[in-house]
């Protein structure tokens, strides 16, 4: 294997790269490098996980020299946020031995921070479409002499509808320019692509972009599972022996942050990346999981470009992609930089027919998942799942414990008012509470004799308290109205006047 400072790069790129331990080049590296350094342009197609960015990125960085001048001399373009903050970090660690400044222009953030780096000279750019088309448009971004233009992750911009704004981007750059287009899959419109804006491209295949799915160091479960039994599913895979760093997709934003809220709830260390969050959130998000703080993300497939950690073990497909390009992308968040991992994907019923079009695009050679439950034996053995494993975490917060305390309350408020215990007390000391708000007529067993009735009224007149009419005067009888209106009620019905009092 070739090492980075065999390549004829900057002693000091190679000695930023070995302080982080990377020292051996992979592939697309040793094949890219050479012919980057001295201005070919390039296309670099391999799947992801194999270092596309130090590919382009390094030639960059030397190409611009150990002092560049202030200004925009070096545009990266990518299609996610994520991805941005991921491509800058790389290109950041390249520079750190220079005094090359980089900056990172993507949409979520405030305009200020990335304004003020720009007017204070940053000479390399990353950054997505939209927020460099808007700075442009607003002359706070000039591209005028970018000489060094990248297109990282290509096919993304294709699928996401990014390629008119690439137009636009390439039209605000100068002619003669250094160009490199890098990309996992390589369909007709890139091709067309590159045509257009590239000169004499060389187009240069690592491995097949498809390799992914079938080497030996990811391996790939497929099951056709329930939906109402999914989460208990993937409670279970999370308990795995070796289970490290897991990535799970789903569908929908809304499908993602269900997921983070029910795995929270069972007890796992768990966070999301998805489109209602906001752009802090997921920067927040990401770096706790890249640093180890959290060991599950939940994503959505906008944020599969940019979760570069090379320690994912598992990769996880909550519901199924729509096409074999986004499965290539998710379970290539797995098995990165020569490391082994797992992708299980689940198919729901109705998702049959997607399955046998990825398998069939894909060769896969498994046209039918296997029927898995929670509780099938071959999710323990496929997975090296511990037997007897449940759903939920011992530590996981029990939901009856706040049943239990209610009545421990309860019972200490009443000894706090001095009951003694019995029943019939408690019955009664509720029953003159109530008399004081709503009157007699709501108190429980107020028809156990006029003596209570009495007693009842007394107390009332005791304490001031008794009805009102509007105003400002007592009720004669010092009754609540709805009582009164109870016991003529009971007279009209022949009941008889024997029950009223003597006044009424």
């Amino acid at each position: 294997m070739t090492t980075f400072a065999e390549l004829g790069i900057d002693q000091d790129i190679v000695d930023a790269l070995a302080a982080k331990g990377i020292v051996d080049a992979f592939p697309i590296q040793e094949q890219t490098i050479p012919l980057g350094l001295p201005g070919q342009d390039i296309i670099g197609q391999a799947k992801t996980g194999t270092g596309k960015t130090f590919g382009f990125g390094i030639p960059v960085v030397q190409r611009l020299g150990l002092n560049p001048e202030p200004g925009v001399k070096a545009l990266i373009v990518v299609p996610t946020r994520e991805l941005a903050v991921q491509v800058y970090e790389d290109i950041d660690l390249l520079t750190s031995g220079r005094s090359t400044s980089v900056v990172a222009i993507y949409g979520g953030k405030a305009y200020e921070g990335q304004i003020e780096q720009l007017k204070a000279g940053a000479q390399i750019v990353v950054g997505t479409p939209g927020r460099l088309i808007d700075l442009a448009g607003q002359r706070l971004l000039d591209l005028s002499h970018a000489t060094e233009v990248v297109l990282d992750e290509a096919d993304k911009m294709l699928d996401l509808g990014f390629l008119p704004d690439i137009e636009k981007i390439f039209a605000k750059v100068p002619a003669i320019r250094h160009t490199q287009l890098f990309s996992a899959t390589m369909p007709g419109p890139i091709v067309t692509l590159a045509r257009r804006f590239m000169s004499s491209p060389i187009h240069i295949r690592a491995n097949d972009p498809d390799e992914g799915l079938t080497q030996a160091n990811i391996r790939h479960l497929v099951y056709r599972a329930h939906s109402l039994d999914k989460d208990e599913v993937i409670s279970r895979i999370l308990q795995a022996e070796g289970r490290g760093k897991t990535v799970i997709f789903t569908r929908t934003k809304r499908a993602a942050q269900r997921l983070v809220d029910e795995l929270g709830d069972r007890g796992f260390s768990v966070g999301g990346v998805h489109g209602d969050m906001g752009q802090e959130q997921r920067e927040r998000s990401m770096a706790a999981f890249k640093a180890g703080k959290r060991d599950v993300l939940v994503a959505t497939d906008v944020a599969a470009r940019g979760i570069d950690v090379d320690d994912v073990t598992h990769v996880i497909n909550h519901t199924i992609p729509d096409d074999e390009k986004t499965y290539l992308h998710r379970a290539g968040r797995t098995g990165r930089a020569g490391k082994t991992g797992i992708a299980v994907t689940f198919v729901d019923w109705e998702d049959l027919h997607k399955w046998a079009l990825i398998n069939r695009a894909l060769d896969f050679g498994q046209p039918e998942p296997i029927e898995t439950y929670s509780s099938s034996p071959h999710l323990y053995t496929d997975l090296d799942i511990p037997e007897g494993t449940k759903g939920r975490l011992n530590t996981a917060p029990k939901t009856q414990s706040t049943k239990t305390r209610r009545p421990e309350k309860a019972a200490d408020a009443a000894e706090k008012q001095g009951d003694g215990g019995t029943t019939r007390r408690r019955r009664r000391r509720r029953r003159a509470e109530d008399a004081e708000h709503v009157g007699a007529s709501f108190v429980e067993g107020s028809d156990k004799g006029s003596s209570d009735d009495a007693q009842n009224a007394a107390d009332r007149d005791a304490d001031g308290a008794g009805t009102h009419d509007g105003q400002g005067a007592e009720h004669h009888d010092g009754k609540s109205a709805p009582q009164r209106r109870r016991r003529r009620r009971r007279r009209g019905n022949g009941s008889g006047a024997a029950g009223a009092p003597a006044g009424a």
